[in-house]
Parts: structure tokens; C-alpha cells; sequence
């Protein structure tokens, strides 16, 4: 996905975010007596516990911003890479509330959340997002801030933290490198950076003014990868794999 020029994002758009995808729980609400600019945010544990605390939350961060269900322009989820579980959860608590108050959804590859909270942090324009995708593996893609808008360079990656390839003058933003420390392009700058709900925010105004809202019945995954375990032939490989370049 990729949105349009800063000068054209309409605003005043009342919004609930939400991502689920990575370990961390992140939920925001922008709009109503939520001050200008500055919106309701909670933070919690993710994964398998997400799917006990996340509509819990929400109502809560709603009920202090004064806002209804119904009273929302959109329903904005990660909608991965990630998590199998926490991508599941988004998806069925994005549906169910968005079914019950009549409101559409807006799904965002959670990647380019990832580049987005890095040029909010950092400022960096030219991002190769990586996330964690467990397995001896690493979810990645590139993305170019241009013209007040980000452009995917590419399409979508899943491998070896080894194959991930990061052009001369691009940075590393992501959740993988203490998992594979060494083990991602040496060179390139790189900061910590997650899908965060408030990042969705940031990206939302331009992709619904973009036509990227759809029905509740469209809040499906991207999962990238259709398996979630390995087998024992395949962890073993990985792991001789890994002894062999080590």
C-alpha cells in the first residue's frame, strides 16, 4: 500500500487502531475528546494473551474518548505479516466490531507500519522493514518515502535473516535484530521499530482517501507464509544450516 501526498490527507477522521501482529499489544484511538493530534493509546502484552485483553481495551480507550462504535469512520488493523495467532485475533475482533456498527475496515501490511514508525522516529525515507517471523526466519520489504508518501520497492520477503538484501543509503528498521544479531546486512544503520497502532493512525487518512477501506467480511490476514511450525527433519536442517555458517 502506499498513501498520497501529506497535502492532500483529509483529517478529522475518528479512528480506531489496532496491531496484533508482534509480541507487543498496541491499540489507539484518534478522535473525540481524544486532544488534536494527540491520540488515546494503550499498550499490552501480545501474542496468545492479546485475544483476552484487546476488546477489553478498546472499549476502554473508546469510553474515554467518548466515542461509539458507530461512531467511527473506519476499523484500521495490521493485517500482517506476523503472528499467526495475534493476525487471527485482529482479524475476528476487526470483524465482529466492525459487522456490529456498521462501519468499514482498513487493512495495512503491518511492513510498512514498521517503516513508518521508523521515519516517525527517526526520520529515515528509505526503510527495509524486517519483523520477526520465528522459524530461523525474517519477514521484510522495502519502502521509499517520496513526494509525502510511501512507495513498497518490491514485493514481500520471508527467509533466512541472511537473504535479506539492503541496498547502499536504506536502514533497517524491525523486531528481529536480537534475535539474529549478525546475522542481518552488517552495514546499514538500524533502529527498533513495530507496527504500532499510532503508526497505523499516521498511515490511515491517506489510504482511506486512497479507496483502501473495504467491508467488514474483507478484514483477512496477509500472512506470507502458509505454515507456522516446522517439522523435526526441518528443524534440524536449520539448525546444521546455521552451525555450517557460524
Amino acid at each position: 500500500m502506499a498513501g498520497l501526498p501529506e497535502s492532500h490527507r483529509p483529517v478529522n477522521f475518528k479512528l480506531l487502531a489496532f496491531d496484533t501482529s508482534t509480541e507487543i499489544l498496541s491499540i489507539a484511538v484518534q478522535g473525540g475528546s481524544a486532544p488534536a493530534g494527540e491520540p488515546l493509546v494503550y499498550r499490552g502484552a501480545g501474542g496468545a494473551q492479546a485475544s483476552a485483553s484487546l476488546i477489553p481495551a478498546i472499549h476502554g480507550l473508546l469510553s474515554q474518548a467518548g466515542l461509539r462504535l458507530d461512531e467511527l469512520d473506519a476499523i484500521v488493523f495490521g493485517r500482517g505479516p506476523g503472528s499467526f495467532t495475534g493476525l487471527r485475533t485482529a482479524c475476528s475482533v476487526a470483524q465482529g466490531l466492525a459487522f456490529g456498527a456498521d462501519v468499514p475496515v482498513l487493512p495495512v501490511d503491518t511492513l510498512l507500519a514498521v517503516a513508518e514508525e521508523a521515519r516517525a522516529a527517526v526520520g529515515w525515507e528509505k526503510v527495509v522493514a524486517v519483523l520477526d517471523a520465528r522459524m530461523d526466519e525474517v519477514y521484510s520489504a522495502a519502502y521509499q518515502w517520496a513526494d509525502g508518501r510511501w512507495q513498497q520497492d518490491g514485493g514481500f520477503g520471508v527467509g533466512r535473516p541472511e537473504t535479506v538484501v539492503v541496498a547502499e543509503g536504506w536502514a533497517l528498521a524491525g523486531n528481529a535484530f536480537s534475535a539474529y544479531a549478525g546475522r542481518l546486512p552488517g552495514e546499514a544503520p538500524r533502529v527498533e521499530a513495530l507496527p504500532t497502532a499510532t503508526a497505523l493512525l499516521r498511515l490511515a487518512p491517506a489510504l482511506l482517501a486512497a479507496g483502501q477501506a473495504v467491508p467488514a467480511a474483507h478484514a483477512l490476514p496477509l500472512y506470507i507464509r502458509d505454515k507456522v511450525a516446522q517439522t523435526t527433519e526441518e528443524r534440524a536442517a536449520a539448525r546444521a544450516a546455521t552451525t555450517a555458517t557460524s
